[in-house]
Order: structure tokens, then sequence, then C-alpha cells
């Protein structure tokens, strides 16, 4: 079974992989970088830290 693009679902090329095209490639790396696809995981709490550094 072959693997099929996340962006299109057309057949994967494996220059590409997992993508087909380096269009759908570059699709994707515009996704990640406006922040569309997010990692879950623990806030930081940049705020407090900042704060709390100063103060020393």
């Amino acid at each position: 079974m072959k693997s099929k693009c996340p962006i299109c679902k057309k057949p994967s090329v494996l220059e590409f992989r997992p993508f087909c095209s380096k269009r759908c490639a570059d699709i994707d790396l515009a996704h990640w970088l406006r922040g569309d696809y997010r990692i879950e995981g623990e806030e930081e709490k940049k705020e407090e830290n900042e704060e709390g550094d100063e103060g020393e």
C-alpha cells in the first residue's frame, strides 16, 4: 500500500516523501510557520520568569 500526501491525498513521491510534490511540502511548511499546527505541551509562563529575573 502506497502512502498518500497529507495535503492533497495523491500518492506520495519518494523525493518529497511524505508529500507528492514540492508544492504540497511548501504548503505544509507554511502551515507550521503560521502556527496552524501545534504540538501539545505545557505552556511556559514567560512573563512571570522575565519579571522574576529583573528583580534579582
